[in-house]
């Protein structure tokens, strides 16, 4: 019969550790902070909670030195952390290295999410993209027709090419309806179907400004337009989930403008084009290995001796949070008891009663401090007679006595001169430095 695998309980929440740590790599949550704790070392231990659940959450001195604020309870935060277990209490909780206040943060978390969906999917690969007409007829326009983004392409168009005829679909760019707005008007694009490509966008703005245009439909109804579409969204260096699915990503309307029109410098264009494809490329290719150094990072990181050390240091902290509210609860019940006394000695005692048990107090107040100046004073000369008695048999005493310690060039100590020939050199320590020695003569024992 095969004997069974017992388990210890420290074995059991290693291994429990170990697979949670694995399996799961960085996530990202967002909960309000409750029970925040900041301790001593620096570390802060707090909950992270919604409606129906909480979770425990550690984030190191390391970790929160750099964040730029300090979290409060009731906030509203966003944290980015891996999954572990307290193995002194087998409770799993959360390893924060990153905190921020949620808003901007949630939609930035929203747009990595989105982008990196529709990644998967394909929709930006660049195969998919569809080459602009060299000489388009007629350009539409799917933007504001009161905005300044209109009036750059306008303006360029009538420079570039002053024949071509432009078709401009109006659209909120901004605003909670803005997204259907926009995907509504390119639609009407689509089933119109009269133009050789379109330009979709609008001017820089705030994440929150510009973000109909990481709306998932509209992304959708981009990617599978069967007409070009350049994407023009924001200033330079603002990035939406439309510039990724359109067929050419231009920096800002005016570049659109530029990109869509004829123009003699063609190869230019195409070149331009490449370029872009292969930054594209590049960056996907950039992140799949970013991807691949995190994991084996991860999986480094949880050989690492700092990882036990933290454990401690959090075992640390919480055993000093429980001794301060153990001492705490301590001395309010015995401040409670001392009330609860002084109130039955006021109602049962006279006035001179009470001063000679006040007095009687001192006395022993007095005693108990010169007891214990008397058991410091017995530890402290127990400690130095201890101290005498271990200098006596060190051998640093017995060198200040004008002995030496000789040492063969392999670093032994010479017992016996059969350990040494004429001309070995040797080390000879001092009870204050030491020098080196060759040996000349060899003489037998007296």
């Amino acid at each position: 019969m095969q004997q069974a695998d017992i388990y210890t309980v420290s074995r059991l929440n290693s291994e429990v550790r170990l697979t949670l740590e694995l399996q799961f790599r960085q996530l990202w949550l967002v909960g309000e902070v409750s029970n925040f704790v900041a301790a001593s070392s620096g570390h802060w231990y707090f909950s992270l909670k919604d409606q129906a659940a909480q979770v425990k959450v550690a984030m190191f001195k390391t970790s929160n030195r750099n964040a730029a604020f300090t979290p409060r309870n009731g906030q509203q935060v966003m944290v980015r952390a891996r999954i572990s277990v307290y193995e002194p209490r087998g409770e799993y909780q959360l390893l924060a290295d990153f905190i921020e206040p949620a808003g901007d943060g949630l939609l930035r978390q929203q747009y990595e999410q989105l982008k990196a969906k529709l990644a998967a999917e394909g929709l930006f690969a660049p195969e998919r993209k569809k080459p602009l007409p060299l000489n388009p007829r007629t350009i539409g326009v799917i933007t504001s027709p009161t905005g300044a983004a209109i009036r750059d392409i306008l303006t360029v168009l009538q420079r570039r090419a002053p024949g071509l005829e432009v078709i401009i679909y109006p659209s909120l760019v901004q605003g909670a309806q803005a997204a259907s707005d926009l995907t509504a008007a390119l639609q009407m694009a689509i089933r119109r179907n009269e133009c050789d490509v379109l330009i979709i966008g609008r001017g820089g703005g705030s994440l929150e400004d510009m973000w109909c245009f990481n709306d998932e439909t509209l992304a959708r109804t981009i990617a599978f337009c069967p007409i070009p579409i350049v994407s023009a969204v924001g200033h330079e260096i603002d990035f939406s989930i439309s510039d990724f699915v359109a067929d050419l990503r231009a920096a800002t309307p005016s570049a659109a403008a530029e990109l869509v029109s004829p123009d003699q410098q063609h190869q230019l264009t195409q070149l331009m084009q490449l370029k872009q494809r292969l930054a594209q490329s590049m960056r996907q290719r950039l992140g799949f290995a970013a991807q691949q150094f995190l994991h084996q990072h991860s999986k480094l990181q949880l050989l690492h001796p700092a990882r036990r050390l933290q454990q401690q240091q959090q075992r640390l902290d919480e055993l000093q949070i429980r001794l301060n509210q153990a001492m705490q609860q301590r001395l309010t019940r015995k401040a409670q008891q001392l009330q609860l006394q002084q109130k039955s000695l006021a109602l049962v005692s006279p006035q001179q009663r009470l001063q000679r048990q006040q007095l009687q107090l001192q006395q022993l107040q007095h005693k108990l401090q010169q007891a214990m100046a008397g058991q410091q004073q017995k530890q402290l000369q127990r400690w130095q007679r201890l101290s005498g008695q271990l200098h006596i048999v060190s051998p640093l005493a017995t060198l200040q006595r004008g002995y030496s310690i000789v040492f063969a060039e392999d670093g032994a100590v010479i017992k016996d001169q059969q350990q040494v020939t004429a001309g070995n050199k040797v080390q000879v320590r001092l009870a204050s430095g030491g020098f080196s020695a060759t040996v000349t003569e060899l003489k037998a024992a007296d």
